[in-house]
């Protein structure tokens, strides 16, 4: 198909290609050698095209053609469409040029740099990008990303996952907190404070105490917001080491945090539309987690 979409009132690629083609050769003759078709065919087609806008795209003498001020933002547009088409097939035939991972606060913690730089060194043909998104999902369920870095605790159950490593927990507190001085928390004493939840992506409940033992709580609406409550010291926070380490921000200090259970760090995927590099992230990011627990590092 060759239709640009029905909402464009009958475009098609093909006014498109002949618009840039005519402007970059310069000419109608060399355009339709470049299209394989002919000069006629290309008359016909930017007569179709201008036709369509209600605008005259080029001035044509006997020796040359140029864009008018209508052509020229037509040719912008033009250019980014036939880029964005090329992206389209590449993609679907190729098998997926760009692998997308969601989190919603801190993708792999202290291994994402090395994540990226391993990537790129061992799988160059696909491009990785990280996406932040405020969602239980990271953004999977809203078709944001191929693959998402979880930690809180959801259903699993509608997903492919893999359990890729765990994290300890820690504690998050204004940098003049009077437990700054301390060199860890102990779960039991976090009752006596009040406690920064998020309750869409947040990794801590109040199951962590006895019914009725738990903290105050006071309840944020994502990682900035849950930093901006905590750094005014009206409140403390619990947090996978992941926070801790892509969140050093003045104001906050970290702790460790003693007698809790590791945050378990799933990476989850539909089933239906595996992307083809889904297996070499976790791999990658399997290897990292059990480096980081005290594997001896290798560098590639």
């Amino acid at each position: 198909m060759d239709k640009a979409g029905s909402g464009a009132a009958g475009l098609e690629l093909k006014h498109v290609r002949c618009l840039v083609a005519i402007v970059d050769t310069g000419s109608f003759t060399d355009a339709a050698h470049e299209l394989g078709v002919s000069q006629a065919a290309v008359s016909r087609t930017l007569a179709g095209l201008e036709r369509l806008l209600g605008v005259q795209l080029l001035h044509r003498t006997s020796r040359s053609v140029a864009p008018t001020a209508a052509g020229v933002r037509a040719l912008a547009r033009a250019r980014v469409l036939l880029a964005g088409a090329e992206d389209f097939v590449r993609e679907a035939t190729t098998g997926h040029t760009r692998l997308h991972i969601g989190h919603a606060w801190s993708a792999f913690g202290r291994y994402t740099t090395e994540f990226q730089r391993r990537w790129h060194e061992q799988h160059p043909e696909t491009d990785l990008r990280l996406i932040r998104h405020n969602s239980p999902t990271g953004g999977l369920a809203e078709g944001l990303c191929d693959l998402a870095v979880i930690r809180a605790p959801i259903d699993l159950k509608p997903w492919s996952h893999a359990r890729i490593g765990d994290e300890a927990r820690c504690v998050a507190m204004a940098s003049d907190d009077p437990w700054v001085r301390r060199r860890s928390v102990r779960l039991d004493e976090v009752p006596a404070r009040t406690l920064a939840i998020d309750r869409r992506t947040g990794t801590t409940a109040l199951g962590l105490w006895p019914e009725r033992e738990g903290p105050a709580v006071e309840f944020t609406h994502d990682i900035d917001d849950w930093l901006a409550a905590i750094a005014t010291g009206r409140c403390i926070g619990l947090t996978p080491q992941a926070t801790a380490a892509q969140y050093r921000r003045d104001g906050i200090a970290y702790r460790p945090l003693r007698g809790a259970e590791p945050v378990p760090v799933h990476l989850i995927w539909r089933a239906h539309t595996t992307h083809p590099a889904t297996h070499a992230a976790i791999a990658l990011a399997v290897g990292l987690y059990r480096e980081g627990q005290g594997a001896p590092r290798s560098r590639r």
